[in-house]
C-alpha cells in the first residue's frame, strides 16, 4: 500500500488524471476512481484526494443510493484542465447535480464499470494497454445523408473502447468495441434494429465524398478494422439476461435488411460475468456461434451446459 498522505495545502500529481477521467467519464463513484488511478492504496486515501478536488470547487459529490458518492466535473475544473491542455476530449456539456442523481446514472456508471473491466484485464498482461482514458461515451457517426431540412440519421453507440494487446512476436494488435449497456428498459426489437444501423454504417459512404476522406464507407476515416458491437446486459437476472439475448439475436438474423446490408460482427456478456471474471474468460456468446461461451476475441471457446440453449421466445 502506498504510504502517501494527503496534506490539507496539497494535491498529488494522481489528482490531475483523476480530473482527466471524471471530465471524460462524466460521473464516477470513490470505488471506480480508486479502481482506475489508485488501485494500490487503500479506497480511504482516494476519498481523501476527491473530498479535497472538492474543497477547492474542480469536483463536486451528488449522493446516489445508500449515500454512494457520484462524483463528476465542476466548470472550474475543466477550465483547470484546458489551462494545462490535459484534455483528452472536449465535452459541451458538464453534468449538473441534478443529472449526476438523476435517472441516467444506472446506465453512465454501468458503462464506465465495463471500461474498468478491461482495465483490470490489461494490468494483469504486461504486454497489453488499456488505460483509464481508453474508453469514450457517446460516439456517433451519419448512416444517412442529411437531406434539406431533413437532418442526417445517426447511429450512437454508447461508448468506443480501445484496447492494445502485445503479442509473442511484440507486435501490437488494436482491438475497438462499440460498446451497448443495455439495462432491459426498451423493447427487444429496439435493441435488434440498432445492430441493423451499424451494419448499415458499415456500408455509408458519403457522395460526394469529402474532402481529404479514404474512397469508401465512411468508417475508414476513424478506424483500421470496423469495430466489432459488445451488448453488455445489467439490472437483469440470469435468466432475463439469457432470453433476452436470443430474442435478440432471433430478431437479428431474420431483420429484412440483412440481405442489403449484411452483419456486423455482435457479441454478449452480462456486466455481472464481466466484472466477475473480466473479458478472457469465456463468457460471451456470439450473435454467430450462440451455442458456445468465448472470451471477447472470439477464442478460449466453452461449450453451453445442457439446458443452456435457446430460452424461450
Amino acid at each position: 500500500m502506498s504510504q502517501v498522505t494527503v496534506k490539507r495545502g496539497a494535491l498529488p500529481a494522481v489528482a490531475v488524471e483523476m480530473l482527466e477521467s471524471l471530465h471524460q467519464h462524466r460521473l464516477l463513484t470513490a470505488r471506480q476512481v480508486h479502481a482506475l488511478h489508485t488501485p494500490d492504496t487503500l479506497l480511504r486515501w482516494t476519498q481523501r484526494v476527491l473530498v479535497r478536488l472538492g474543497e477547492r470547487g474542480l469536483v463536486e459529490r451528488a449522493t446516489g443510493p445508500h449515500g454512494v458518492g457520484l462524483w463528476f466535473l465542476t466548470s472550474q475544473g475543466a477550465d483547470i484542465l484546458s489551462a494545462t491542455g490535459a484534455l483528452a476530449e472536449p465535452r459541451r456539456h458538464l453534468i449538473s447535480s441534478a443529472e449526476a442523481a438523476g435517472p441516467l446514472r444506472r446506465h453512465t456508471l454501468a458503462v464506465n464499470d465495463t471500461g474498468i473491466a478491461f482495465v483490470n484485464a490489461a494490468r494483469e498482461r504486461a504486454s497489453d494497454d488499456c488505460g483509464p482514458l481508453s474508453w469514450r461515451h457517446e460516439i456517433a457517426h451519419p448512416i444517412t445523408p442529411a437531406r434539406g431540412r431533413r437532418p442526417a440519421q445517426l447511429v450512437i453507440a454508447d461508448a468506443l473502447l480501445s484496447y492494445l494487446q502485445g503479442t509473442s512476436d511484440e507486435s501490437l494488435i488494436l482491438h475497438q468495441r462499440f460498446i451497448e449497456l443495455d439495462r432491459g428498459t426498451i423493447p427487444v426489437e429496439q435493441l435488434a434494429a440498432k445492430l441493423a444501423r451499424y451494419a448499415q454504417l458499415r456500408h455509408y459512404t458519403p457522395r460526394p465524398t469529402p474532402q481529404d476522406a479514404p474512397d469508401g464507407p465512411l468508417w475508414r476515416a476513424y478506424y483500421r478494422v470496423f469495430p466489432a458491437v459488445l451488448i453488455v446486459l445489467a439490472d437483469q437476472t440470469t435468466k432475463a439476461s439469457r432470453r433476452r439475448i436470443q430474442r435478440v439475436i432471433a430478431l437479428h438474423r431474420s431483420d429484412p435488411d440483412r440481405d442489403r446490408f449484411g452483419t456486423v460482427p455482435v457479441s454478449f456478456v452480462t456486466l455481472a460475468d464481466l466484472t466477475s471474471n473480466g473479458p478472457f474468460a469465456p463468457i460471451f456468446i456470439s450473435a454467430e456461434q450462440p451455442e458456445t461461451y468465448q472470451d471477447w476475441l472470439g477464442t478460449n471457446p466453452k461449450h453451453k451446459p445442457k439446458g443452456e440453449h435457446d430460452a424461450p421466445a
